[in-house]
């Protein structure tokens, strides 16, 4: 059946960079048949999707991608491992899968696998370097640079490595594969002229995080030359619905009040909230009005802005440590998006190649057919944090889409 490409993404929205890696990746590895994972409505990072989840399908599949599965809710707003983790439990579940590309800030993929490797492994050595890196204070993803930087000989090759989100993220991809022995081949295609939070542009190439900055500030005319035309027709239609959510200041009044409602022990369930955070978060959300008055009140070098970003998404999302628990002792469903006829070709495929995988075209369907509990309780994420999207519109604040949406075919 040729060769399939994997790609595990945001498109938030899919730009110039994006379609630059896709034709790269494609043609590093011959393939025939591309497969995007991509996240939904809201993101790793702890924010919003600019624009909703089939309008980000629609934009892929113009551009080259043949079927897109979306990663569910509690892997795309998780932890850079539990992201990476669910991303690549989808793909190895497929069975058809040959290669998975990511973009990074390297292309030097041994030395990202060397730290992968470390990683996996957990060798006494680093874990102990961890533990004194984390007794200093430090946030863990800081603790973890510096026990790396320590354990690794000539470390003066990873220092520019283990500073950048997307190595980060390549890093826990290779790791997962290791943990489930997956016959996927990595490789890496380096980001050129834009970083992955670069505000500033030359040419036509820009980060999503420009781009979602310009658009905030209504550079249209900029952002016609940063995007694929498909994919910036997509967006002016988005902008004229009024269905753009910039980021998680649309929510600002619902965080608060749903913050200000738990009590100190209910924000202790909520993920990544460890070491009495719950005490300072139920502080900073009695005495704020603005999520930058919140950040501002609490922030800490032993948190992350990401961090403290993702805790709120949960906070409005009503997302548990019990819920991501779960999510890690899973396999997760296929729900695919769109496809275009490759893309019906590959599906056919997969069903082959893995007769018991759960395939959703049609959530009326999986609901009337499915007595898993772990999978329906997945999926009823998913739908409520679409539920909950669309609040932010300007218009047509719909609910159920996710039943109503019919797959995006091109």
């Amino acid at each position: 059946m040729g060769k399939v490409l994997g790609i595990i993404s945001e498109y938030n929205p899919f730009h110039n960079g994006h379609l630059y890696h896709l034709e790269q990746s494609k043609k590093l590895t011959g393939a025939n048949y591309t497969i995007a994972i991509m996240g939904g409505n809201f993101t790793q990072r702890g924010s919003t999707s600019i624009i909703d989840k089939w309008s980000k399908t629609e934009m892929a599949l113009n551009c080259g991608i043949d079927l897109v599965i979306e990663l569910p809710l509690l892997y795309s707003i998780s932890s850079a491992e539990n992201f990476a983790d669910g991303a690549i439990k989808i793909l190895d579940s497929l069975k058809v899968v040959d290669y998975i590309s990511f973009g990074a800030e390297t292309s030097e993929i041994d030395l990202l696998d060397k730290i992968a490797n470390v990683l996996y492994k957990e060798p006494k050595a680093y874990k102990d370097l961890l533990s004194t890196e984390m007794k200093k204070g430090l946030s863990f993803p800081k603790a973890r640079e510096n026990a790396l930087m320590s354990y690794l000989p000539d470390s003066n090759n990873y220092e520019h490595i283990l500073s950048s989100p997307n190595n980060i993220l390549g890093i826990e991809y290779l790791k997962a594969l290791k943990r489930y022995k997956s016959n996927i081949k990595p490789i890496s295609v380096a980001r050129f002229e834009s970083g992955y939070n670069d505000l500033n542009y030359s040419g036509n190439i820009a980060s999503a995080t420009a781009i979602r900055n310009i658009i905030k500030n209504g550079g249209f005319d900029i952002i016609r030359r940063l995007l694929p035309p498909p994919c910036y027709s997509i967006l002016m239609d988005n902008i004229k619905q009024g269905h753009i959510v910039p980021d998680l200041s649309a929510f600002e009044r619902q965080i608060i009040y749903n913050l200000r409602k738990m009590d100190v022990e209910e924000i202790a369930e909520l993920p990544d909230v460890t070491e009495g955070l719950e005490f300072a978060i139920k502080k900073s959300a009695n005495a704020c009005n603005t999520l930058h008055e919140f950040f501002t009140f609490i922030k800490s070098k032993r948190y992350t802005a990401t961090r403290i970003q993702r805790i709120l998404l949960y906070a409005l999302l009503g997302i548990t440590k019990k819920d991501i628990a779960l999510s890690k002792k899973i396999n997760p469903y296929i729900r695919v998006l769109g496809l275009n006829n490759r893309g019906k070709f590959l599906i056919s495929e997969i069903a082959k190649s893995n007769p018991k995988l759960e395939i959703i075209t049609s959530l009326k369907r999986f609901y009337e057919n499915s007595n898993n509990k772990n999978l329906n309780l997945l999926l009823d994420k998913d739908i409520w944090a679409t539920n909950v999207y669309t609040i932010a519109y300007d218009f047509d604040s719909c609910n159920n889409l996710d039943f109503t949406k019919k797959l995006v075919t091109i």
